[in-house]
C-alpha cells in the first residue's frame, strides 16, 4: 500500500535564507525511498502559531496520511515544534518518540535531550524529528519499519496491533 506525506522544516536560519534547509530534503528522501508520495513540503521559522497553523491545513486540507516535521525539538527558547503539535493533535502516540530516543541513545547519551512529539489528527500522524540531519535520518529509520501498519490502523484498512502476527511454518 502506497503512502502520502508532508514534511515540514521548522527553522528561522533556514527560512530567513541564512542557510540551506538539510534536514528537510534527507527526510524526503528517505520517505520517497520507504515508498511513501510526497504531496507537501513547507519551510517555517520557529514560530508556534505559524507551524500549529500549518500543521492544521495540512492535516484538515490536504490529509497525507503523514505529516513530518523536522527541526525545534531541543531545549532552545524558540524550539516549540513539539508545543506545536501537541497543541493540533487529538491523541498521542507516545510510542513513537520513546522508540525514536530509544534508537538514539544506542549512539548518543543528548538523545534524551529530545523533545519530540507525535500524535494524530484527523487521518494525518504528525511526527516531530530533530533538525540535525543526521539525527533526523536516525531517527526515521528507526521508526519507519512500523509506520505503514499503524497508518492501516488509521485509514481503517489494518486489524489490530496486538492481532498475533503470521508465523512462518518450519516443515
Amino acid at each position: 500500500m502506497s503512502f502520502t506525506a508532508a514534511v515540514v522544516t521548522v527553522s528561522d536560519r533556514s527560512f530567513q535564507g541564512i542557510r540551506p534547509d538539510q534536514g528537510g530534503p534527507v527526510v524526503e528522501a528517505l520517505l520517497k525511498e520507504a515508498g511513501f508520495t510526497i504531496v507537501a513540503t513547507a519551510l517555517l521559522p520557529d514560530d508556534q502559531p505559524q507551524i500549529e497553523q500549518c500543521l492544521r491545513q495540512l492535516c484538515d486540507t490536504t490529509a497525507p496520511q503523514l505529516i513530518v516535521t523536522t527541526g525545534g525539538t531541543g531545549f532552545s527558547p524558540r524550539d516549540v515544534t513539539p508545543e506545536a503539535t501537541l497543541a493540533v493533535c487529538q491523541r498521542l502516540t507516545p510510542g513513537i518518540p520513546e522508540a525514536m530516543r530509544y534508537a538514539s541513545m544506542q549512539i548518543t547519551p543528548r538523545a534524551m535531550l529530545s523533545r519530540a512529539q507525535a500524535g494524530i489528527r484527523g487521518k494525518s500522524l504528525i511526527v516531530n524529528l530533530p533538525g540535525s540531519p543526521k539525527a533526523a535520518q536516525e531517527n526515521l529509520q528507526a521508526i519507519l519499519p512500523a509506520l505503514p501498519h499503524g497508518l492501516e490502523i488509521l485509514m481503517g484498512t489494518a486489524g489490530d496491533c496486538g492481532a498475533p502476527a503470521s508465523v512462518p511454518s518450519h516443515g
